[in-house]
């Protein structure tokens, strides 16, 4: 019996399994071309989503597990537990695959080179990866490219930090160039010693940007196919606590001029870039209106989750749709206002599914656990309420998110 056949037991020790009993069979009896074995690096809660999307179209999904209580492997996705860190391992996930593709960035650039190398097609290819990857590339690339990113130095190059603190002022915001994301790896640094005693602590050196006066966070997800076709989400308001996206909300409250800016921004965006398969593309709004460039995402994003319910086709069904060269489809909202919100491990480590009963008794929540362990802070689930009216759509999503999380709502 193959991994993924089952539901796994979080204590569960895999087999070793050979990935020949993964190959795709791309047509028929009747000849006609189907969809085949979608293989995912990651098995956290994106791959989970992909996996209930990928259900319904009969895609195969395989993952590459950390362990077998991953949440991909828990919803019953085919796995093999591995590390992206090692090549073999992406080798054996990439076996007998149509595509490879990814729930999150962790994967070291040279061997998704090597992989190119050997013919396995990445969705997205190596090369646009690296845009999310590392920020300095992608803030250097975009830059290039006359997209607007916030100014911006390297900041082992000393001369330019300090013409950048004059330039704007202390404290600047630091960014890890690599591993970091999703808010991980960021943080101020007040003064030039700071500054030293910081690049002392990340040998790998450290992107620096001014501390910028927002208006307001923006995503927005589009979806690229190989041959160049492009849909765009609405876009939408992502409210942080924490370094963490707490709430997403749809459509943005905004000018539809502006709306329309941001919508043709990550168009560009995405085939400048030759992306292929979801981007999600976060964008600052700054006081002075200005739309720039924070951070991107190819791969399915938290920004998204709102489009399971909300929207005519999941960002999780798009990505596999694009990935896999098939028809896009529609974006459009299925209700005038769409809110989600994140649920948070309580202080106490009590399990929010403990509570699911509660969350469902609040009319219209669309309740989503990741099967994931309780702790303190953690990310496991998102209520979405889709309504008619902003304010009261974004009450019930709250208050919904909060009985789960055993506080008052």
């Amino acid at each position: 019996m193959l991994l993924g056949e089952r539901r796994a037991s979080r204590h569960d020790r895999p087999p070793q399994v050979s990935t020949a009993a993964f190959t795709a069979t791309q047509a028929d009896a009747g000849g006609r071309r189907r969809p085949g074995v979608v293989a995912m690096v990651g098995a956290g809660q994106l791959a989970r989503m992909t996996h209930q999307a990928a259900i319904g179209l009969d895609v195969r999904l395989r993952v590459l597990a950390a362990a077998a209580d991953d949440a991909a492997v828990l919803s019953g996705a085919a796995h093999l537990v591995g590390s992206p860190e090692r090549l073999e391992d992406l080798r054996a996930l990439a076996e007998g695959a149509e595509v490879l593709t990814f729930d999150h960035e962790r994967v070291p650039p040279e061997h998704l080179a090597a992989l190119e190398a050997d013919g396995v097609r990445l969705a997205p290819s190596a090369s646009a990866k690296l845009f999310a990857q590392d920020k300095l590339h992608q803030r250097r690339e975009l830059s290039a490219l006359g997209l607007p990113v916030p100014p911006f130095v390297d900041a082992r190059a000393t001369g330019d930090a300090s013409r950048l603190a004059r330039a704007h002022g202390w404290p600047l915001v630091a960014k890890a160039p690599r591993g970091g994301y999703d808010g991980r790896g960021v943080f101020e640094v007040g003064d030039p010693g700071a500054l030293q005693r910081a690049l002392a602590a990340h040998p790998d050196g450290l992107l620096l940007e001014p501390r910028l006066d927002l208006e307001r966070e923006l995503a927005i997800i589009v979806a690229r196919s190989a041959d160049g076709s492009r849909v765009a989400y609405p876009v939408v308001e992502t409210v942080q606590r924490d370094a963490m996206c707490r709430e997403i909300v749809a459509p943005a409250q905004i000018p539809a001029p502006l709306a329309a800016q941001a919508r043709e921004l990550a168009l560009e965006l995405a085939a400048a870039i030759d992306a292929t398969g979801v981007l999600a593309v976060e964008l600052f709004h700054t006081t002075d209106g200005r739309l720039l460039v924070n951070e991107l995402a190819l791969r399915p994003h938290n920004s998204g989750h709102y489009t399971i319910e909300g929207c005519v086709t999941s960002q999780f069904e798009q990505h596999l749709r694009a990935v896999l060269g098939l028809p896009l489809g529609l974006t459009d909202l299925r209700a005038p206002a769409v809110v989600t919100v994140n649920v948070v491990g309580p202080a106490d480590g009590s399990d929010p599914a403990a509570r699911i009963g509660d969350a469902l008794a609040v009319p219209g929540a669309h309740v989503h656990l990741y099967g994931k362990r309780a702790r303190a802070g953690r990310k496991l689930g998102h209520v979405t309420v889709c309504g008619s009216e902003p304010a009261a759509t974004r009450n019930c999503a709250r208050r919904a998110a909060a009985l789960l999380e055993g506080s008052q709502p």
